[in-house]
């Protein structure tokens, strides 16, 4: 039996560890061939430890362990020409491109006043404008095979307002427009453009110290077991978060041709949190 994307190729931003590497292996798993692109560099702006060359080589084994072929590129959202450069080079080694995720992201928080201007900047110019470029990258490609799947990983915060991420907010509800227009445009051209809303989800960019003391800021040395009853109380289904395989999930279907007449929608996995009233 042939995988749900089998012989498709997947341009993945953000792809060395966390919701990024689990959405280049589960396509892997259903027959797709890769291109991972990572930063691989420090945010400033950002209280923790970014992703390295060694995690985006680890993403690289697991895709090639499953039979698929992988490209992994080092590369920046926020600067066109190496997306450009890692799209020419996907195309040289796998002949095509037919599903991107814009998955690159990074978090900061602070109080709406208090957000600093590099906070600011930062966060709008990875979350939101790398998402731009990655979808001006690969959009010629696809506009020139008739087809694509572009799948923009946005954020609960994107349909909601939480306390502290003013700017985070600002990106991920950006990128619902971004989503939207772009779908609007591209589809009569064969290339659907949808987005998914995750809630939180167990990777390193929520699962530190300054997450954990920003969610019990009562407690002086607070860890990832303290936060489980707090996180509870945002969603209606009682689960504190997501795994990256449930948003790696919906990905795929927004991927695959199951989705085929699906466009210009904002998916939440987020155990019901958008929805809820009552926190």
């Amino acid at each position: 039996m042939s995988g749900r994307v089998e012989g498709q190729v997947a341009f993945i931003t953000g792809a060395a560890r966390g919701q990024g590497r689990s959405h280049a292996v589960r396509l892997a798993e259903e027959g797709a061939d890769v291109i991972a692109f990572d930063f691989c560099g420090d945010a400033p702006t950002t209280s923790y430890t970014m992703a390295t060359k060694a995690d985006l080589d680890e993403t690289a084994d697991l895709v090639r362990g499953l039979g698929r072929m992988c490209v992994s590129v080092v590369g920046d959202v926020r600067v066109q020409s190496d997306l450009d450069a890692a799209v020419q080079r996907g195309l040289v080694e796998l002949g095509r491109i037919d599903i991107a995720v814009a998955n690159a992201g990074i978090v900061s928080w602070n109080e709406v006043h208090q957000i600093s201007e590099d906070q600011w900047d930062d966060m709008i110019a990875t979350n939101l404008t790398g998402a731009w470029k990655t979808i001006k990258a690969v959009t010629p490609t696809m506009i020139a095979q008739g087809s694509g799947s572009i799948v923009v990983i946005s954020s609960g915060a994107g349909l909601s307002g939480p306390n502290n991420l003013a700017h985070y907010a600002s990106a991920k509800h950006g990128l619902v427009g971004l989503t939207k227009v772009s779908s609007n445009e591209l589809s009569p051209q064969g290339i659907r453009v949808n987005s998914v809303h995750p809630t939180q989800v167990d990777t390193p960019m929520i699962m530190h110290e300054g997450m954990f003391r920003l969610f019990r800021p009562e407690l002086d040395a607070p860890g990832r077991d303290d936060i489980v009853v707090v996180s509870k109380r945002l969603h209606t289904i009682p689960i504190p978060w997501v795994d990256s395989r449930d948003v790696s999930n919906a990905v795929l279907f927004l991927a695959s041709d199951e989705a085929r007449y699906i466009t210009g929608v904002q998916l939440p996995v987020d155990a019901g949190g958008i929805v809820k009233s009552v926190y």
